[in-house]
C-alpha cells in the first residue's frame, strides 16, 4: 500500500503511463494501477517479476500492469518506450552502483512533459548506526562523504527471511542525487524531507499512520525520508 505522502504528491495518476523502477515484488506497482494508472514494473530479480505478475492476476489488473526483468543499469539498451511518470520508492536508490547512468535512463524513459517521482530513505538517516537510531545520542556509522559501498553476505529480513547472498549498498549524498539528475537534463521541482520512515527500523519506533513510522522522541529532529520531483529541462 502506497503511503499518503506519495499519494498526495503524485496527484491524480488515472490514465497515466507509469514505469516503476526497482519495483521489487510489485506491491506499489499494483497500488498505482489501482489508482487508475497503466503501470510497467521493472526489477532485476526473476522471482520478483513472477510475484508481480501473480499479484496483478489476483487483483484482476493484468490489463493495467506488466512486469519486466531488467537491470536498471542497462534498461536503456532494451526499452525505448516513453512514460508520463518514472516512479521509484522506498529503499531503491542505494542498490544502484552508478547514479549518472540511473539519471540518463530516467531521461531516456520520460516524455518531454513527464516527471520523475522519488520517495526514499534520506541520506542523513543512512549515515547512522541502525542499532542505535532510537537513542537520543546518534552515532555515525557510515560517513556521509564516503564514496565506497557497504558489502554484506545477507539480504532480506524486511519482506522475507534473511537469505545468504553477496550484495552491495551505496550511500549517496543529497548532492549526488540532485546533480546526477541535473547532468542528465532534468530540473528538480521539489525536494521535501520527512521525519517519518516507511518501515519499522526497530527499537522505539511507532506506527504513526498506515505505512509510516517515527522514532520515539525524535519527532521533528532529523529527516528519515525525502521525496523528489523532477521534470525535463
Amino acid at each position: 500500500m502506497i503511503n499518503d505522502i506519495i499519494v498526495k504528491e503524485l496527484g491524480d495518476v488515472s490514465g497515466k503511463n507509469i514505469i516503476h523502477l526497482q519495483c521489487n515484488t510489485g506491491a506499489d506497482s499494483i497500488s498505482l494501477a489501482r489508482m487508475g494508472a497503466k503501470v510497467t514494473g521493472v526489477d532485476l530479480v526473476p522471482d520478483n517479476i513472477f510475484y508481480g505478475n501473480r499479484l496483478a492476476e489476483e487483483f484482476g489488473l493484468k490489463e493495467m500492469t506488466r512486469f519486466m526483468e531488467s537491470n536498471i543499469m542497462d534498461l536503456m539498451e532494451k526499452h525505448n518506450e516513453k512514460y508520463d511518470i518514472v516512479f521509484t520508492s522506498e529503499g531503491a536508490i542505494g542498490w544502484l552502483p552508478d547514479l549518472e547512468q540511473w539519471a540518463k535512463t530516467i531521461r531516456h524513459l520520460l516524455k518531454d512533459e513527464g516527471f520523475l517521482y522519488v520517495f526514499d530513505s534520506h541520506p542523513f538517516l543512512l549515515m547512522l548506526d541502525e542499532e542505535k537510531i532510537d537513542s537520543t545520542t546518534l552515532n555515525i556509522k557510515y560517513p556521509y562523504f564516503d564514496k565506497g559501498y557497504d558489502e554484506s553476505d545477507e539480504i532480506g529480513g524486511y519482506a522475507s527471511d534473511v537469505k545468504i547472498g553477496k550484495n552491495y549498498f551505496w550511500d549517496y549524498t543529497v548532492g549526488d542525487i540532485i546533480n546526477s539528475l541535473s547532468k542528465a537534463g532534468l530540473c528538480v521541482e521539489s525536494f521535501n524531507e520527512y521525519d517519518l520512515l516507511y518501515f519499522n527500523l526497530g527499537g522505539e519506533m511507532e506506527k504513526i499512520r498506515k505505512g509510516l513510522y517515527q522514532t520515539s522522541g525524535m519527532k521533528g529532529k532529523f529527516p528519515l525520508t525525502f521525496s523528489l520531483k523532477a521534470t525535463v529541462r
